[in-house]
């Protein structure tokens, strides 16, 4: 029950709010990081450099991830029912892709459901993997992180290429980071990728507040 509580404790700090426990068990509606067993760990690469600028043109881009806003200023994250470790959207390009902007539209309504402002796709930087393991090591490679207004959501499906249903929650960027579980380039990518959304498209800067589970869908104004 100790570490029920612990856990609980943890994902209530993590979401910024309170959990009300009775016998190791909540009170009330479950958090959404505990309905979904959500944990944060330190990620492979989390000390790998953040670039905010170009890619190289030497470097292939095998990854896009995307930090993809609502109007009030929160970002969705994915989380997988297999490892329910939070993610941004988005994923491996593909070779049917015509760019990295194009795997994340794509990934971002098949995972997601999320549709995206055509034209506002915004590189924001890369991080520098030395051997793309994970990608069958292909060498040097970056993986590019990109910025987007969402301007519709869908109801919640199964990914077509995974099988799988993921979860979709809405934090503050700076929430975000701390889920994401990449260290300081994660806390970078967060403040760099708020401030975009504020300068390019008018939202505001969200500040920490309960992570909620993302509406079954909409329109974002």
């Amino acid at each position: 029950m100790d570490a029920q509580i612990m856990l609980a404790a943890l994902r209530a700090r993590l979401a910024g709010t309170t959990a009300h426990l009775e016998g190791g068990r909540h009170v009330g509606a479950v958090p959404p990081l505990d309905l979904y067993q959500v944990h944060a760990r330190p990620r492979d690469g989390r000390e790998w450099p953040w670039h905010p600028d170009r890619v190289p043109d030497q470097l292939p881009v095998p990854q896009a991830w995307g930090w993809l806003f609502m109007p009030d200023g929160r970002v969705v994250l994915v989380i997988d029912p297999t490892e329910p470790l939070a993610t941004l959207p988005g994923g491996t390009v593909e070779p049917a892709d015509a760019s990295p902007e194009a795997a994340l539209v794509r990934e971002a309504t098949e995972e997601a459901q999320l549709t995206l402002a055509p034209g506002k796709i915004e590189r924001l930087g890369w991080v520098y993997d030395a051997t793309g393991d994970v990608y069958g090591g292909i060498g040097e490679c970056a993986r590019l992180r990109l910025a987007a207004p969402i301007t519709a959501v869908g109801p919640s499906a199964t990914d077509p290429a995974s099988g799988r249903q993921f979860a979709r929650l809405l934090a503050a960027p700076e929430q975000a980071a701390a889920l994401l579980g990449w260290g300081d380039q994660g806390y970078q990518q967060a403040a760099q990728a708020a401030r975009l959304a504020h300068e390019r498209w008018g939202i505001p800067p969200a500040a920490p507040s309960p992570i909620t589970e993302l509406p079954a869908e909409g329109i974002a104004r």
